[in-house]
């Protein structure tokens, strides 16, 4: 019984393996066929003259202006969502006040809100707030979406901070402001970094706003770039799986550079 468990459970793994790497496969590859080639050639098979054509033209055709709005939407996103979440998840946790309380279940009923369900006021209050076809219009209502989820975790990993700290510096006659600072964010770290990159990567990856709140060219971000090689008569698939593969290098190394504490953040907070 032992020996068919570890078989179905090692038959398991190589299956969801498999799930995982093949379209990494098919997609890398892909990106180093020709058209000829694409068209004429098996999927899974490795392209018979490999073609760096592809790549050469995405960065001739404007990837680095969709690049740099996509850095910019993202790292602003992420500073405004966690700047403002902190400041909320100390508050919840420091003070636990009925307002307090009353706060923290509107965040949570933030959650539940769809954004399918609001772009058209979302839209009509960027055209009031003259921030139509600007980065700013994708970075405000991509903040205010991630708060909630942001909250709700900083609040899971600073109610487990002991609360005898936070007694000890207030006898040392510190304050809120340094108590954040010096205390409560230098523990939060890997819940921070946690959040950072789960913000990060919903934001770098999104679409809707982007489509519904510019259309100037130069205020493009790269998942609205690849629909670009949409032609009149079909797709350049080749050319769009090298954009694919451009877009996800520089997320691929936020992840490598903060893998350690990005499993910290992830097993920490939770224990209540």
């Amino acid at each position: 019984m032992t020996a068919l468990r570890r078989a179905l459970a090692c038959a398991s793994t190589l299956l969801w393996t498999a799930i995982v790497i093949v379209p990494i496969y098919w997609v890398v590859v892909t990106s180093l066929r020709d058209r000829a080639d694409f068209v004429t050639a098996p999927p899974l098979s490795p392209p018979s003259h490999p073609t760096w054509s592809n790549y050469r033209a995405v960065l001739s055709g404007g990837f680095g202006t969709y690049l740099l709005n996509s850095v910019v939407v993202t790292a602003a996103t992420v500073a405004i969502t966690i700047s403002a979440s902190l400041l909320a998840a100390y508050v919840i946790v420091r003070h636990g006040t009925r307002w307090s309380r009353l706060y923290f279940r509107l965040f949570l009923l933030g959650l539940a809100i769809p954004l399918q369900a609001v772009i058209i006021p979302v839209y009509l209050l960027i055209i009031r707030m003259h921030l139509y076809d600007s980065l700013l219009a994708i970075v405000l209502p991509s903040a205010a979406f991630a708060v909630p989820i942001t909250v709700l975790i900083l609040v899971s990993f600073l109610r487990d901070v002991p609360r005898s700290l936070f007694e000890a510096m207030a006898m040392d006659g510190a304050g809120d402001w340094r108590m954040l600072a010096s205390l409560a964010a230098p523990l939060a770290r890997p819940a921070l970094i946690t959040v950072a990159v789960y913000d990060g990567l919903q934001v770098w990856n999104g679409f809707l706003f982007p489509l519904i709140l510019t259309q100037s060219s130069d205020k493009a971000v790269l998942p609205l770039a690849l629909t670009l090689y949409r032609g009149q008569f079909g797709i350049d698939v080749p050319a769009t799986m090298a954009a694919v593969v451009l877009s996800t290098l520089p997320m691929l190394a936020v992840y490598m550079l903060a893998r350690r504490q990005l499993v910290a953040g992830l097993t920490a907070g939770f224990s209540k």
